[in-house]
């Protein structure tokens, strides 16, 4: 079975990476950020030395985030990666 998930943007973005330049570099670099934060080898070294007040944080933001910018179809499509059939 190939893979669920993918972080093709990261590969192959050559555009300039800042904040507050404009609002694509911005979305852009922004999902650069995120994609290499969840690379496994990062996550493998800042997971066990987040305190339980960040564990906390980052639960919310993207719980929220989720919450707000994804219908409960999406999230279940998109987020879960379930078939449309298991997301009732």
């Amino acid at each position: 079975m190939p893979p669920q998930h993918t972080h093709d943007f990261v590969e192959n973005w050559t555009g300039l990476l800042a904040e507050g330049f404009d609002q694509e570099t911005d979305l852009a670099t922004l999902e650069v950020y995120l994609q290499k934060f969840s690379d496994d080898e990062v996550m493998k070294r800042i997971l066990p030395r987040l305190s339980p007040e960040e564990i906390s944080a980052y639960f919310r933001i993207l719980g929220d985030t989720l919450r707000r910018h994804l219908s409960r179809e999406e999230y279940h499509e998109f987020f879960l990666k379930e078939s449309p059939s298991k997301s009732r």
